[in-house]
């Protein structure tokens, strides 16, 4: 897995291209892996024929974890290794080894041959099951025991085993049978080396799943047991989804710059209606043919306007080095909702755009970021963010600040209200704006001249020309 982003760790595997026989050439996409910040596709940096997938979709793998082994027609290396995974713990090793090349994988230079021998593992004497035992474990599994011919099974997936032997299965594997409140112990393994598989797990969910025939129970066990079935219905009803992805680092952020930015948010309330009308106008406009105009547009440019008038407000506090970093560009972060959580990606250098060209630009934005395209590199390096909660219908509200970031202006739902203009009560349409900015670096008197100034230009549109 190959490091997709600055500060990534991890990926999920979201979808293959390839299975293995395929053949595959320098450059060509063969998955798709949705990191922390992004979904990104994989291209395979050498030509070949596809050997093995090493991992399902839906996996998280490390970065630097091999994913993928690829026969490049170099020798026997991805066959040797497929048979040596294919090979059960207990088989004898030969005699003696051909010396093995690198075989290709999808980043570095390809996993050498180990130079240590590893001794089979030692598997612990297992008291033979009795059939009423094997029926017991198939129930609890969800199939029938295993016949006779095969192998008995570990005394790690054992559940009669008379000494407490910790199951086989790897993190994942493990984590899924926490989630799904499994038992590993009850579980009996068809992995390699009595290693329990997902599919194990989710064998034995079945039959807790699956309807039973009633029973008939003592009258004091009916007793005992009744108190639990209310649990037992609310966790029918409960639904558990794995934080991961951009859930995760979205969450990790929030929680960060709340609990070390001091948050202050103001609100101001006013007229937007010619702003409104401004956005009819320029919907007509032969400039602006083929964009998306809309008023998000225009709280954006008076954004930038009031960042202007008030540079002092695009600034970044250094823990580090206790300093204040004063930024002269401006990178203007657009909150998106997607399919797989909200991410932040922001538009580069806005303060020098057109309008047309910021109409532009935010266009591509908010299309890439709901096609889940946006690259990691979209989303560092953002000075301040707007967020639209008017879509949903939303008044305002009290945004939490883009971890780095001095300041989030979260705009309004516009909605016609009555309101004084020109001395007499008239139908108006009308929106709230809040400002969320770091007291570290923004004072109150900065964060009011700012918040002003945005609704000045939205009230008054004019002063798109005469500020600028």
């Amino acid at each position: 897995m190959p490091d997709v982003g600055e500060g990534l760790t991890e990926a999920e595997i979201l979808k293959w291209y390839v299975k293995p026989g395929d053949t595959v050439t320098d450059g060509q996409v063969v998955c798709e892996v949705e990191t922390a910040k992004a979904a990104v596709e994989l291209p395979i940096p050498f030509d070949g024929v596809v050997h093995e997938l090493r991992f399902p979709e839906g996996e998280t793998v490390d970065v630097g974890t091999v994913i993928i082994a690829v026969d490049t027609g170099e020798g026997d290396a991805g066959e040797a290794a497929a048979e040596a995974a294919a090979e059960p713990a207990a088989a004898p090793a030969p005699a003696a080894e051909p010396e093995q090349k690198r075989q290709p994988v999808l980043v570095g230079y390809g996993v050498a041959a180990s130079s240590t021998k590893r001794r089979p593992r030692k598997q612990p004497a297992v008291p033979a099951q009795t059939p009423a035992r094997q029926a017991v474990q198939g129930e609890l599994n969800g199939h029938a025991p295993a016949p006779a011919a095969v192998a008995p099974v570990p005394a790690a997936a054992a559940s009669f085993a008379p000494a407490e032997v910790r199951p086989l299965a790897k993190p994942p594997v493990r984590k899924l049978a926490k989630d799904l409140g499994v038992d590993l112990a009850t579980v009996a393994p068809t992995g390699p080396q009595g290693t329990i598989t997902r599919e194990d797990v989710q064998r034995a969910v079945a039959p807790a799943a699956a309807p039973a025939a009633p029973a008939q129970v003592p009258v004091a066990a009916q007793a005992v047991s009744a108190p639990t079935a209310p649990a037992a219905a609310a966790g029918a009803l409960e639904t558990r989804v794995p934080i991961k992805g951009v859930r995760k680092a979205t969450a990790a952020a929030m929680v960060a710059s709340a609990f070390t930015a001091p948050h202050v948010t103001e609100f101001v309330t006013f007229d937007i209606t010619r702003t409104m009308r401004l956005v009819q106008e320029l919907k007509t406009d032969p400039a602006f043919a083929g964009l998306k105009v809309s008023p998000l547009l225009l709280v954006a440019k008076a954004l930038l306007v009031a960042i202007r008038r008030n540079p002092e407000v695009n600034a970044a506090w250094d823990e580090a080095n206790q300093e204040i970093v004063h930024k002269g560009y401006v990178n203007l972060g657009i909150a998106a909702a997607t399919p797989r959580g909200l991410i932040v990606p922001n538009i580069k250098d806005a303060q020098g755009k057109t309008l047309p060209e910021l109409a532009s630009a935010l266009g591509d934005l908010v299309a890439t970021a709901r096609e889940g395209r946006t690259s990691p590199a979209d989303m560092q390096g953002g000075t301040v963010t707007i967020t639209n909660v008017g879509v949903f219908g939303i008044d305002t509200g009290t945004p939490i600040l883009n971890p780095g970031e001095s300041a989030i202006l979260a705009f309004g739902a516009v909605k016609e209200l009555p309101w004084v203009h020109k001395g007499k009560v008239k139908p108006r349409q009308v929106t709230t704006l809040a400002l969320s900015f770091d007291h570290r670096l923004v004072d109150g008197e900065l964060g009011s001249k700012v918040l002003a100034d945005v609704a000045a230009v939205l009230e008054y549109p004019k002063r798109l020309i005469t500020w600028a």
